[in-house]
């Protein structure tokens, strides 16, 4: 091999630009449809939303993905990862209305038409910030099966699906109690509502007899008396004696002069407050089920716009808060606001926006998901599908199984809109396949398209089948489908995951995907979720910008745990920037000593480093394919950075110097080949993680091979030959060793790069073999020492720095090590500094005032300072009592 000319530095933005391209062009992502049975690997992209550019959660989430892919690829398997992006209907509207609202304008002063095409430039403009942004993370997608949800392709698709779910009884139109945001101007599905805990009030109001006094009557109790209005019963539980005398009964409805009936039902707790409850069927779900039984009226008295409604009587216009007032002002001064009391509430929010959502009875469409669910649950209770970490099951099956019909309809101008005409003439619904000119039943033209667009989770559903081709039966679907794993994070399970699900067992008869692997969000060191207005977001690219690509990927990967919320601090992207560095320099030095390397080595020149190293190579290999197999990333990247920054680095390629530099040709052959073997894997086991990186080195060193992302990964089967136990139990020896004259080099302040005259051991008395006497060059190199003195007898009493590593006495002697005299005085001054830091934090941490005042992560950091300044003020004062004794103080 001809030494090649590698940088004293990597230079990351310049890697990431040359290799990416070079992988594009050399067609490294591009996936064919092989012949069936034979092995394959496929992950649909959770497609981004064209709202925004993305985010460090997409950051981890694709990473991940990655990671997957490329190990995949490399292990063989015909390798497919589907791009895509989602139109993300409700959220890319409020942007769109946003940029509007700046302008002055609202959408409805653009028209549909106009609106709609204002919004396919937002897109435009996102879809290309974010496929370059994924481009620059290394993600290796097959650009060529790119797919975006309003594409036409998924369009049809998404026609198809509601086509054959309405054919088949599971679509349908109903006037059902929804969930409904003001601000938006569009129903919401249950899994779009967030509820956040709030202290609020319950009132509790009496409901007078008719013609009575208003001291006499029903108490009930509200969190919400502006829907009071819309009241239409008082319900009492049918078996409570309290008030079974008034079943059939009549009261009034205060401030409306309404008279409304009691009655009695068992949605009334005779246990919380009076046992009395108002039924309110226009504005609360459970109200809802209560009028159905009792065919109550609706009265609608807060519209879709949050006001009240002309049914408000004298609070017509007013805003639903702002009517709350004012009806309690008035029941207080009618003497019917009988008390208050202080009540935990969970308000239901807007994901979107964080409008107080409002419980309105609507004609919409709805999924009938009772038997899609019970496909789902057999899907995952049978292992068809399986959770990883499997603790997310529960989550799934908890939702499937207390799952209610989903509302699929918005009342919103960007998404698909929903394939149903209306007839005017005779009133039918047509729901075809194309678009209609007529209506099949009468003949009549005068047809209109249901205004409202399909929920976006709608078209996301299909995405695992949709992408490939669907309703078509394509050789991409045949081959690809069900897609391997599912990526994402546990947030959007009940969003997508099972939606998927569903979709892909009743539409396509079988499970989407085969595993779906939950990761957590990135949150930043306080565990707060990253967000502008908190002012902790963090932009990806400029991570990528400042600290390169590989270091972002390396230390979002080292931080997954199963399901578990990652902590993002700095101080991991400078770590990992350190380990790319390592490797860099690393791989230099091996390749500028590669030159007339041979092939292979002569096994009989092998040393007990170059066995121990190969050992190791081969655990790590096993270790590798153990982790990827259970989804283990984070300790997948630990292994690898223990062996490469540890085990090569630290001790192997520091021993490997001394036949690279010595004269001894045929050692120095053996080293390289060596060298050459470990440096190959490295590369490969680590392209998953950090895929620039070590694309750079790969070609400075086997430029002939192509690209590293399309080599065979290292398998444990060819190494098992190599793996030797008594190697890695006699090199462990030496490194014990090794590090414990560290230690005594770092107590006694001797500067690293000092030689030592003479470095001690006692040699154990029962020691079958002496392999410390064998290989005594490594120790008195790697401790930088003249010479190892080996002796029988006992090493304490000496004028000797002393310890005991792998179960033997060491010593360094002081004198023509070290002068004496002056690093007594050099301990003796840094003892008075350490008892001044100690004595200012003890006398800090005893002062009241600022334990009663100070932050709890400031008395931490400060018990923090207290407790190293004792335990360093320890070591310290062995020293000087040792140093001292060697120049002759009592």
């Amino acid at each position: 091999m001809v030494k090649p000319e590698i940088p004293t530095v990597y230079d990351p933005r310049a890697a990431e630009n040359k290799w990416y391209d070079y992988w594009m062009q050399q067609g490294v992502f591009n996936a064919e449809v092989g012949e069936q049975g034979s092995p394959r690997y496929c992950i649909v992209i959770p497609p981004p939303n064209v709202t925004a550019p993305l985010h460090m959660g997409h950051a981890l989430d694709n990473a991940i993905q990655d990671f997957l892919i490329r190990w995949h690829r490399m292990a063989g398997l015909e390798t497919l990862w589907m791009p895509g992006t989602d139109h993300a209907g409700i959220a890319t509207q409020n942007v769109v209305e946003r940029m509007l609202r700046q302008e002055g304008l609202t959408r409805h002063d653009l028209g549909r038409e106009k609106f709609v095409a204002r919004t396919w430039e937002v897109k435009e403009k996102h879809h290309g910030i974010i496929t370059g942004q994924l481009k620059r993370l290394g993600c290796s997608c097959d650009w060529r099966r790119e797919r975006f949800t309003l594409d036409e392709g998924l369009s049809r698709a998404v026609r198809e699906a509601f086509v054959r779910l309405y054919e088949r009884g599971l679509i349908y139109r109903g006037r059902r109690m929804i969930s409904w945001c003001p601000r938006c101007s569009t129903v919401l599905s249950d899994v779009e509502v967030e509820h956040q805990d709030r202290r609020g009030k319950l009132w509790h109001i009496r409901y007078p007899f008719p013609g009575g006094p208003s001291t006499e009557g029903i108490v009930v109790a509200t969190t919400r008396p502006e829907t009071m209005l819309g009241d239409t019963a008082v319900a009492v539980h049918p078996d409570d004696d309290r008030y079974r005398r008034l079943h059939g009964r009549r009261v009034v409805l205060p401030l409306m002069d309404r008279e409304i009936p009691v009655i009695a039902d068992e949605h009334a707790d005779p246990d919380m407050g009076s046992g009395a409850v108002k039924v309110t069927p226009a504005h609360d779900p459970d109200d809802f089920a209560v009028g159905e039984r009792h065919n109550l009226p609706h009265e609608v008295v807060i519209g879709p716009d949050g006001k009240m409604t002309p049914s408000a009587g004298r609070y017509a216009g007013l805003d639903r808060f702002e009517a709350r007032e004012r009806v309690l002002e008035d029941l207080e001064q009618l003497g019917l606001l009988v008390k208050v009391e202080d009540h935990e509430l969970a308000i239901g929010q807007c994901q979107r926006c964080g409008t107080i959502v409002e419980p309105l009875v609507s004609l919409q469409w709805f999924v009938k998901m009772e038997p899609l669910a019970r496909l789902g649950i057999e899907a995952v209770n049978s292992g068809s599908i399986r959770f990883v970490p499997e603790r997310w099951a529960r989550v799934y099956l908890d939702w499937m199984e207390n799952i209610r019909d989903w509302c699929i309809s918005r009342q919103l101008w960007w998404g698909h809109q929903i394939p149903v005409w209306y007839c005017r003439d005779c009133d039918a619904e047509i729901v075809p396949r194309e678009d209609p000119t007529q209506c099949p039943r009468c003949g009549s033209q005068n047809i209109e398209q249901d205004p409202d667009v399909l929920d976006t989770w709608f078209s996301s559903g299909l995405w695992p089948f949709s992408t490939m081709g669907w309703p078509e039966e394509t050789p991409e679907l045949e081959y690809f489908y069900p897609t391997s794993v599912l990526v994402t994070a546990y947030d959007i399970i009940t969003f997508w995951v099972a939606r998927m699900i569903v979709m892909g067992l009743e539409l396509m008869g079988q499970k989407p995907f085969h595993e779906v692997f939950i990761h957590g969000l990135v949150r930043d060191a306080r565990g707060r979720k990253m967000s502008k207005s908190l002012g902790n977001a963090v932009d990806p690219l400029e991570l990528m910008d400042e600290y390169g690509t590989d270091a972002l990927r390396f230390a979002l990967l080292s931080l997954i745990t199963h399901g578990q919320d990652i902590s993002y601090t700095p101080d991991k992207m400078v770590g990992a920037r350190n380990f790319c560095n390592k490797l860099w320099n690393a791989s230099r030095l091996v390749l500028m000593n590669l030159e007339g390397a041979p092939a292979a080595w002569d096994q009989a020149q092998l040393d007990l480093a170059d066995r121990w190293i190969l050992s190791r190579r081969a655990a790590v290999v096993r270790q590798a394919h153990q982790h990827v197999a259970a989804y283990n990333v984070a300790q997948y990247c630990g292994r690898l950075y223990e062996f490469i920054w540890n085990e090569f680095c630290d001790w192997y390629l520091e021993l490997a110097k001394l036949a690279l530099y010595g004269s001894d040709t045929a050692r120095k052959a053996t080293v390289q080949a060596v060298l050459r073997s470990i440096l190959t894997d490295i590369l490969k086991l680590l392209h998953p993680i950090t895929p620039y990186l070590t694309e750079e080195i790969w070609q400075s060193f086997r430029p002939e091979d192509g690209s590293l992302a399309v080599q065979p990964l290292p398998q444990p089967a060819d190494y098992q030959a190599h793996e030797a136990p008594q190697a890695e139990a006699d090199f462990a020896t030496i490194m014990e060793l090794v590090q414990g004259f560290r230690v005594g080099r770092a107590e006694l302040g001797v500067p690293t790069n000092q030689m030592l005259h003479e470095i001690r051991r006692r040699v154990p008395a029962d020691a079958d073999r002496d392999i410390v006497r064998q290989c005594e060059h490594y120790v008195t190199s790697l401790v930088r020492a003249e010479q190892l003195a080996h002796s029988a007898e006992s090493l304490q009493g000496s004028d000797c720095w002393f310890g005991v590593a792998a179960g033997m006495e060491i010593a360094i002697p002081l004198a023509g090590n070290i002068d004496v005299a002056q690093e007594l005085a050099r301990t003796r001054k840094r003892l008075a500094e350490l008892e001044q830091d100690r004595d200012r934090s003890a006398r800090k941490l005893a002062n009241e005032g600022f334990r009663s005042k100070a932050p709890a992560d400031v008395i931490a950091r400060e018990q923090a300072k207290l407790t190293e300044a004792e335990a360093e003020l320890a070591k310290l004062q062995a020293r000087a009592e040792m140093l001292g004794k060697a120049q002759g103080e009592s």
